[in-house]
């Protein structure tokens, strides 16, 4: 139980960080927290030894430099909604079609597009958010010693991972990768890839080892 505590804080510290970096601007409350924090930092290696950060202001290298690149990433080059990759004809569903959106309410979610600035409720960052949300409500279950609420929302995990989220995030974090300007958003898409494949092996082998049928009454996950 020790073990599954530290890893869904694991967990839910790293959707927080990604969802917050691919959703909006960064501001300097977030580089605040991701630099005192060096097991966050650890995941940015090449912005970590940037060495524009010891040269210039926190809020020159925002308005100079990160503001630009995720400009340029997310608003301008690339799109980072999941029916653009999904659908035939590459639109953006915005409306009430939208596949995510019947599992968003099923599970009262919700994306306030305003506020979050996006066009569209499958948008990477929103996506993101909903796994730290899915991975908060497993620590509660855990908390609560839940064994069913726990392998209930790591299937739904498991299943949004497969379904959504690895269907066409690898794509667009490739390409953002490749076309980002900074160390910040080259290693923050480096790290949102790796992440989400390790993430989908380690819910398959939690489910597989922890919640098959014939375990699904039985103890607290280990």
């Amino acid at each position: 139980m020790d073990l599954m505590k530290q890893e869904i804080e694991n967990r839910i510290a790293i959707y927080a960080l990604v969802s917050r970096l691919m959703l909006v601007e960064v501001d300097e409350t977030f580089l605040n927290i991701l630099e005192s924090d060096e097991r966050l930092l650890s995941f940015f290696p090449n912005y970590r030894d940037w060495a524009k950060r010891k040269e210039l202001s926190t809020s020159e290298l925002i308005e100079q430099y990160y503001n630009v690149d995720f400009t340029n990433l997310f608003l301008m080059h690339l799109v980072p909604y999941e029916s653009f990759y999904t659908r035939d004809d590459q639109m953006i569903e915005s409306g009430g079609d939208n596949p995510v959106l019947e599992l968003y309410n099923e599970l009262d979610f919700r994306v306030e597009l305003d506020k979050a600035r996006v066009v569209s409720p499958d948008h990477l960052g929103v996506e993101l958010e909903f796994m730290y949300m899915l991975c908060m409500a497993q620590q509660k279950a855990l908390e609560a010693e839940d064994k069913d609420g726990i392998c209930e929302l790591m299937q739904v995990q498991r299943a949004f991972l497969k379904e959504h989220l690895l269907e066409w995030a690898p794509l667009f974090l490739i390409n953002a990768k490749g076309e980002s300007r900074t160390p910040l958003y080259h290693d923050g898409s480096e790290l949102t890839l790796e992440f989400l494949l390790s993430d989908f092996e380690y819910v398959t082998e939690k489910l597989t080892l922890h919640c098959t049928p014939q375990t699904v009454t039985t103890g607290v996950l280990a």
